[in-house]
């Protein structure tokens, strides 16, 4: 019995990573131009929160951008690499309080401005395609909502005889 890669068979994802990602490029090609060197798109989020919140630990980080505490972690350390952001000791050993730099602060109204008009253009994106984007992102969470993709694989996953 011959086993086939399952690898070989076209990745439904792709795609969409490599539209995400060519979209991120973009973006952090406008940064470029402007001189602004070392800042990904992803830092966009938690430099505009820092920038109206103040300090937070990286656990407040997360919540308040509704990311996971090892992806917020993993960016500010990114972050702190660019000279964007400060990590000092927070109230107790085991927490950091994240503050903007001067050069992160600096870096503020420019991502600001770009956030909103990155949104503008997502939204003028969904007008001219035949599926909006926000709305096939929301129809697919309501349909894993009723039937979870766990629940999806499992009901396909045939596991090998042990």
């Amino acid at each position: 019995m011959t086993s086939l890669d399952p690898t070989e068979s076209p990745d439904p994802w792709h795609s969409l990573h490599e539209l995400l990602a060519a979209m991120d490029a973009e973006i952090e090609q406008l940064y470029v131009e402007r001189g602004i060197e070392g800042v990904r798109p992803r830092f966009a989020y938690p430099l505009i929160r820092l920038a109206h919140t103040g300090p937070l630990t990286i656990r407040e980080l997360a919540k308040s951008l509704d990311r996971s505490h090892s992806a917020i972690s993993q960016t500010v350390a990114a972050m702190r690499k660019e000279d964007l952001v400060t990590s000092e000791p927070g109230p107790d050993a085991r927490t950091r309080r994240i503050d903007l730099t001067e050069r992160g602060r600096s870096l503020v109204p420019f991502l600001e401005a770009e956030w909103r008009a990155t949104h503008e253009a997502v939204a003028e994106l969904d007008g001219e395609v035949p599926y909006a984007m926000t709305a096939v992102v929301e129809e697919v969470r309501r349909a894993l909502e009723s039937r979870s993709m766990r629940q999806r694989i499992l009901h396909r996953l045939v596991e090998p005889v042990r």
